[in-house]
């Protein structure tokens, strides 16, 4: 079978934050002492896309950038000019799309009117809040530094700017948190009238000081009644579900986040980036990562001390990958994408396909790969059987 190239994205990572979170994983560090180079770093991922374009060659060049997404970290900390000065070069780089979605995440506690005002200017067209609750007292406990009050009033003055697209992150099984507090969330959000909700699961990940000192959290039983509830409400109110924590209105869905589900190819730049390529020339799919730490990442300056790790997915793991995202989807994918993303043939998942099938976790339909209410509760079990 032949590796089709897919739609390519940029991923660009931020790493800075004022306060690191008790439940964060990501790659972000929190500010200590004299203010990090903002304008340096920025100029510098300019360096780490020239340095990729130069790698991967033919694979990367002339593709049609569909999205671009600035993560972090907190990339609200840096300011429009410098989004702005990446953007430019960018776009002299590589051809964006038409439609490019360009999307930055926001902390409520850092920005202020004439950011949201610059930010549109240099070509943001969308931006993601993160919330996670509207309730003060749960806040406090997930260390976030903005108040209930505040986070509304940011997301209204970029309303204000001129923003008709944005995206609201609210987290659930908050510690101490009921099913009233869940729907309460909710309906906050709702009467802001964003676009699109992202709303998902507070989960302790390794490494975290919540996986160090547990809050107390609402048991599995809780936790997936909050789910429900969350998703009638949303669907009420005119969210339709389309990805396991992702709700939109129509026409809204984040182009960003369905290539990544639809195992579509990105670009990662930035400390502790991840991307992912398709060299349809050379039959494999290749992914990259970058050194973790912002200093380390900028002493490289472009050069290959910046890369943190490289190498083509293992045909073996490929069926898992692709399942991992594909398989989020409400909607699923055509069973045609498997082959045409991965270059494997539909036989390397038939075993594992009708298995799932068997089990009411998939649709019993040959031409399209989508799970069933049932898988959907269970996605984790029908994921891992497609490991090899």
């Amino acid at each position: 079978m032949s590796l089709a190239a897919p739609p390519l994205a940029l991923y660009v990572h931020m790493p800075w934050c004022v306060k690191k979170c008790p439940y964060c994983d990501f790659n972000s560090h929190g500010l200590r002492g004299a203010p990090p180079p903002y304008a340096e770093y920025a100029d510098l991922l300019l360096a780490d896309l020239d340095a990729d374009l130069a790698d991967f060659g033919a694979a990367a060049r002339g593709r049609d950038i569909v999205s671009v997404f600035f993560g972090g970290g907190t990339p609200s900390l840096f300011a429009p000019d410098h989004i702005a000065r990446f953007l430019d070069g960018a776009r002299a780089r590589l051809p964006f799309a038409g439609d490019c979605e360009i999307t930055l995440e926001t902390n409520p506690g850092t920005v202020e009117h004439g950011r949201f005002d610059g930010y549109l200017a240099a070509g943001v067209n969308r931006l993601s809040f993160g919330i996670q609750s509207f309730d003060d007292d749960k806040l406090r406990r997930l260390g976030r530094i903005h108040s209930a009050g505040e986070a509304e009033a940011a997301v209204k003055s970029a309303q204000d700017a001129g923003y008709a697209n944005i995206n609201l992150d609210l987290m659930y099984a908050l510690p101490t948190q009921d099913l009233d507090g869940a729907l309460a969330d909710v309906e906050r959000a709702i009467a802001l009238a964003p676009t699109h909700v992202s709303h998902y699961q507070l989960t302790l990940e390794p490494n975290t000081a919540f996986a160090a000192n547990p809050p107390p959290l609402p048991d599995d039983d809780h936790a997936w009644a909050m789910q429900e509830a969350c998703e009638a409400r949303l669907a009420a109110a005119g969210y339709g579900q389309y990805e396991i924590s992702a709700y939109a209105q129509a026409g809204r869905r984040c182009a960003h986040n369905l290539n990544y589900w639809q195992f579509g190819d990105y670009l990662g730049i930035g400390a502790g980036a991840h991307g992912k390529l398709s060299d349809a020339a050379a039959g494999q799919v290749r992914r990259r990562w970058k050194t973790r730490h912002p200093r380390a990442y900028m002493e490289a300056v472009g050069g290959a001390a910046r890369i943190g790790g490289d190498g083509a997915v293992d045909a073996d793991e490929l069926p898992f990958e692709y399942m991992l995202n594909a398989l989020r989807l409400i909607d699923g994918v055509p069973l045609a994408d498997f082959a045409a993303r991965t270059g494997l043939p539909p036989e390397r998942i038939a075993a594992p396909l009708a298995a799932a099938r068997r089990r009411g976790w998939l649709v019993d339909d040959p031409h399209w790969l989508r799970t069933t209410a049932l898988g959907q509760r269970f996605l984790n079990d029908v994921i891992s059987g497609f490991l090899d």
